[in-house]
């Protein structure tokens, strides 16, 4: 399958799993051609569409919660930066994705912990 078709497949299966989860792709739409070329470039090699952003460690477990969309296994740091690690999705009512910032996993704990 060529990569324009497996990357429209792609968008099409990822809406369906981030619109319920109050996400959507990017607006920066350079940004999202970039990440699902990147996805299937490594679905090509790694079996799956995994987060081009995030290393893998070759343990099943955890590089299961990396298969793009990992939404839901980081939903609540996700949602607070309101958007993904790599930025492909944001929280619906963003309309400048720009404008956010990446919390580190740690910073996100800390500052839930002080909650």
């Amino acid at each position: 399958m060529d990569e324009k078709k497996r990357k429209e497949q792609l968008r099409t299966m990822f809406s369906k799993v981030v619109d319920p989860l109050g996400y959507k792709f990017s607006p920066d739409e350079e940004l999202v051609e970039f990440l699902l070329e990147q996805e299937v470039n490594i679905e090509k090699e790694k079996g799956s569409p995994f987060c081009p952003c995030q290393g893998l460690t070759d343990e099943r477990e955890h590089d299961m919660k990396l298969v793009c969309p990992c939404i839901p296994f980081h939903r609540e740091h996700y949602d607070a930066m309101k958007r993904c690690w790599c930025g492909l999705y944001v929280h619906k009512d963003v309309e400048d994705p720009d404008s956010l910032m990446q919390i580190s996993f740690k910073e996100f704990l800390e500052s839930k912990n002080k909650s």
